[in-house]
């Protein structure tokens, strides 16, 4: 018997059971091997959970908040059995600070807490005190004197509320709370956004369409599952019988490719930025005419546009394939099918060379209050323009307000924030339209491009408005710039704070010569500074003058999400870079910044 379309998260890993069972729906690496959970264990296990939980006395609706430092079958096993025993799965980013757990924790009345290991235990215990609600750790690595996640699997083992679970999964409704994702946001104290079952049951099945699966394909997870695009990507994997791979660490995605060889992955923007600058650098490695040929390709791949290229053009791009990108292919694994890109916008002259090198590079557009997926591009040219985040989803409507706004209705639009219902009516209308905060246009009058975001935006003294996510992504296309945030609201003209590429620049530094002992040293060096702007001045000739960023500063810090320069998701927190680098406004303006 097939079982009937999904309608509840939970209803993802038994559809798999009965359509598509594999011995690898869930596999992790532990001490150097891959451990694999197959469909039959993954459903089982998660209803061992569950009537663990039945048994620790949860109750419907409670929150129970999951932390892993990396993605792992443990976290998607006890997601189902939070669900299924009817309460509440209350993600939470490993990186954010004990301030945000406190806030986080007690706002959603967190009863129990799953974290991964030792020094997630350590922040959570730190606080526990103050969550009065709080009553028990668990943790999933092996640690002496913490109450380990198998001991729940083994509570589960007993059957005897199996009766009780199952009154309670009829009991869930497709609109009921699911998920309570707060979002890290660059501004104020985090937002819960309220996502029923509904809500991400429908962005899975109607995203299906755009994303190329097919039996006998894998998927390499590493982006956090906490976040709403690796998470709902992860139950479009489980619906179509894909078996998730999750990789070791950022660091050891390069090994877990090459081992795992993948057909499908999810990337952040700046993650495919690190994997072009490193194919760039070996390029630079080369010489004579392997160096000409590696070149001549790269550049050949910026120009990619299928709408446009010629017969000619594609000729070059066969040998180009053949001689440079197979290469390229071959150092990702050499299956990839599909790399979904989202998170923030993707440089169009990157895409072009992806997919040149033919990847099929397919970028989207959402918000964790759209879980997620707005728009999404497809596998194929017709669904497909680079420079944009393709089509809107079956069943999802978008418009372009007076504003230029970007305005959504849908299945997929959250229940609302939690606990907050003024800022709910804020960003939902009267009529249902979500309020998305960016800047978009249509482009053949079906295909969505992001400009910039509607609050980052800013006016010069002169009254012309700047979009600083389109410059700072040219800009970051130099070698020698890793991230910037530009500047300028209210001046007489825009301006940049740059955390240098520093790895480059230290190979750039001495072969010009230049001593330094540290990253201080390089900031401060005039010819350093000089080279830099050169960069930024080529960059600006594609902008129009009042949008030209016309000097610039030059921080010695690594920008992180620890050091609080980054949200999660790798975007900019301009408010805190602002406040940490006034001395730099003062600098370029000759005051402090009005706000």
């Amino acid at each position: 018997m097939t079982l009937k379309q999904p309608t509840r998260l939970f209803d993802f890993p038994r559809y798999q059971l009965q359509n598509t069972p594999v011995p690898d729906a869930l596999t992790t690496k532990f001490d150097g091997t891959w451990k694999k959970v197959s469909t039959q264990e993954y459903v089982e296990w998660s209803e061992q959970i569950s009537r663990a939980l039945i048994e620790m006395g949860v109750q419907p609706d409670e929150k129970i908040a999951l932390i892993s430092s990396t993605n792992r079958y443990e976290w998607n096993i006890m997601d189902m059995g939070i669900l299924q025993a009817g309460a509440v799965n209350v993600p939470v980013y490993p990186t954010i600070s004990s301030d945000d757990y406190n806030y986080i924790f007690n706002d959603a009345e967190v009863t129990y807490c799953f974290v991964s290991d030792r020094e997630l235990y350590d922040k959570v215990i730190a606080i526990k005190d103050k969550v009065p609600t709080l009553k028990e750790i668990f943790i999933f690595n092996e640690e002496d004197g913490i109450r380990n996640w198998k001991e729940v699997l083994e509570i589960g083992k007993d059957k005897k509320h199996q009766d009780e679970l199952q009154r309670r999964m009829d009991a869930v409704k497709s609109e009921d709370l699911a998920t309570l994702i707060y979002t890290s946001g660059t501004t104020g104290k985090p937002k819960g956004v309220m996502l029923s079952h509904n809500n991400l049951v429908s962005n899975v099945i109607d995203s299906g369409p755009r994303v190329p699966v097919f039996k006998g394909a894998k998927a390499l997870s590493f982006l956090p599952v906490c976040h709403v695009f690796e998470r709902m990507l992860t139950y479009l994997y489980i619906y179509n019988g894909i078996p998730i791979y999750f990789a070791e660490s950022i660091e050891k995605i390069g090994d877990n490719i090459k081992e795992v060889q993948p057909e499908i992955f999810a990337a952040v923007p700046r993650l495919l930025e690190k994997v072009y600058d490193k194919i760039i650098a070996k390029g630079n490695e080369l010489s004579g005419i392997k160096k000409g040929l590696f070149f001549w390709a790269v550049s050949l791949g910026e120009k990619y546009d299928p709408q446009t290229n010629s017969g000619f053009y594609n000729w070059k791009l066969g040998i180009a394939r053949k001689l440079i990108f197979s290469k390229w292919q071959e150092a990702l694994g050499g299956k990839v099918e599909a790399i979904v890109s989202g998170g923030a916008a993707l440089n169009p002259k990157l895409n072009a060379v992806f997919s040149a090198a033919g990847f099929n590079v397919q970028e989207g557009y959402g918000l964790t209050e759209t879980s997620p997926v707005i728009a999404v591009n497809g596998p194929n040219w017709d669904l497909k323009r680079i420079g944009t985040v393709g089509e809107p989803i079956r069943n999802v409507e978008v418009k372009i307000a007076e504003d230029g706004e970007v305005l959504c209705k849908g299945p997929n639009v959250m229940m609302g924030y939690y606990k907050q219902p003024e800022k709910t009516s804020e960003v939902i209308d009267s009529d249902g339209w979500f309020h998305t905060g960016d800047i978009g246009e249509m482009v053949d009058g079906r295909l969505l491009k992001i400009t910039d975001r509607k609050k980052e935006m800013f006016k010069t003294s002169g009254g012309k408005y700047v979009a600083p996510q389109i410059i700072e992504n040219k800009l970051k296309e130099s070698r020698f710039i890793e991230q910037v945030m530009v500047i300028g609201e209210g001046e007489k003209h825009p301006a940049a704070i740059v955390q240098p590429d520093f790895e480059f620049l230290k190979g750039w530094a001495k072969r010009k010569g230049i001593s330094f002992n540290d990253n201080k040293d390089l900031v401060s060096n005039e010819k350093v500074r000089e080279r830099i702007m050169g960069e930024v001045s080529e960059k600006n000739q594609s902008f129009g003058h009042s949008e030209q960023v016309k000097k610039i500063e030059l921080t010695s810090d690594i920008w992180s999400v620890d050091a609080g320069h980054l949200t999660p998701k790798l975007s900019l927190k301009r408010r805190n870079i602002m406040s940490m680098y006034k001395d730099l406004y003062v600098n370029i303006y000759d005051h402090e910044p009005s706000r």
